[in-house]
């Protein structure tokens, strides 16, 4: 059970002191505190753990400073949406709204590789309006003798550059604690030019402990990438270890499963439970149609698969596109194969917005 107190509820003020004295008084029921911080207010939600379904939910909704009370429905308890629509989804992170409403375009480097290339994607960012990119630092790898990424020593040039070119969030993969520190020092270093989501990649969907440690920390948000091989629901349970710390402004990322099934595509597209994450949880979804795919074939219709791909994911309601560009594809040190074309990204970012309009339109249509 949850009990979501008033907006900005003061924990000094005796009607949340009288309503917190009541809730201890439960027998057989543990509390745990959560607050959903937005631009413009607070939500304290108090959790009730252990047996509550005996509990009288209109004698806790009438006291003065609960605003409602909320059964638990799933097994993500703070992740979840149970079924309540007025739940908040999203949160702001650095200036940028992330919600289940509205969408952006994270294009970039899969893996940083020199200054260079960094600047000319970010430039056209720019130029076509964008504030948000993606930046591989750490790059975990099937093959060991693959290159890893630049880690920490790109950190300062790559924060310096998107400063200069007004990008406000970097999608920046992580593979260990450390690294989270290592960003820390470096964004400080630098005087805190842009700001980083946190990714969890595939591998690590199931890697408890830096889930544990990079839900501890409160300062990122993350972007947690479904796990290549296990179920949805398996996923959406991991994604829970982060808010179960106390990281709950988290993204999910759908980025195809690994099948025999895939095949020419890189992975089976699972763009389809896009509507299934966003009924379940209150967490933004995005969708990565660049690991999803794999390739830069082109259907008879000459459109990409990455394009139509991503546009499935959109008009199912998508928050976000996860996409892989590169000045030079050809040496991009990593998945060069999958990366759009700078002259690529105009008509790319047009095709996404004509798709999330569309997605607009679907709502009307079927309000």
């Amino acid at each position: 059970m949850i009990v979501i107190l008033q907006p900005n509820a003061d924990e000094q003020s005796p009607a949340y002191q009288k309503v917190m004295d009541y809730l201890r008084t439960l027998s057989d029921v543990t509390l745990q505190q959560h607050q959903v911080r937005g631009t413009e207010k607070t939500l304290t939600e108090i959790y009730l753990l252990g047996d509550t379904h005996k509990l009288d939910q209109a004698m806790i909704e009438s006291f003065e400073a609960v605003e409602r009370v909320i059964r638990i429905a799933e097994e993500y308890r703070i992740l979840g949406r149970h079924s309540d629509q007025f739940r908040v989804s999203g949160f702001h992170y650095n200036g940028v709204e992330f919600s289940q409403d509205n969408c952006h375009i994270v294009a970039g480097l899969c893996a940083v590789d020199n200054p260079k290339n960094v600047e000319t994607m970010l430039k056209a960012l720019q130029a076509h309006g964008q504030v948000c990119t993606r930046m591989g630092a750490y790059k975990p790898r099937t093959n060991p003798y693959s290159f890893q990424g630049h880690g920490r020593d790109c950190l300062p040039w790559v924060f310096e550059l998107a400063g200069k070119y007004g990008i406000k969030v970097i999608a920046m993969e992580v593979t260990h604690e450390k690294h989270i520190e290592e960003i820390n020092e470096a964004l400080h270093a630098t005087g805190n030019p842009t700001g980083v989501m946190l990714q969890i990649g595939t591998r690590n969907t199931q890697n408890f402990e830096l889930l544990k440690a990079v839900g501890r920390q409160r300062v990122f948000p993350v972007l947690f990438k479904r796990g290549y091989g296990v179920s949805l629901n398996e996923s959406l349970n991991a994604a829970e270890y982060l808010a179960s710390e106390g990281t709950s402004n988290v993204i999910f990322c759908l980025r195809g499963m690994k099948s025999s099934a895939s095949s020419p595509h890189r992975n089976m597209v699972d763009f389809g439970q896009v509507p299934a994450v966003k009924r379940l949880t209150r967490m933004p979804v995005c969708v990565d149609p660049s690991h999803s795919v794999g390739t830069r074939e082109r259907s008879s219709d000459q459109i990409l698969d990455v394009a139509h791909a991503a546009a499935q994911g959109l008009v199912a309601g998508a928050n976000m596109v996860l996409v892989d560009f590169h000045p030079d594809p050809a040496h991009a040190l990593v998945d060069g194969p999958q990366a759009l074309l700078m002259a690529e990204l105009p008509k790319f970012l047009d095709d996404m917005q004509a798709s999330h309009e569309f997605y607009q339109r679907r709502k009307n249509i079927w309000a």
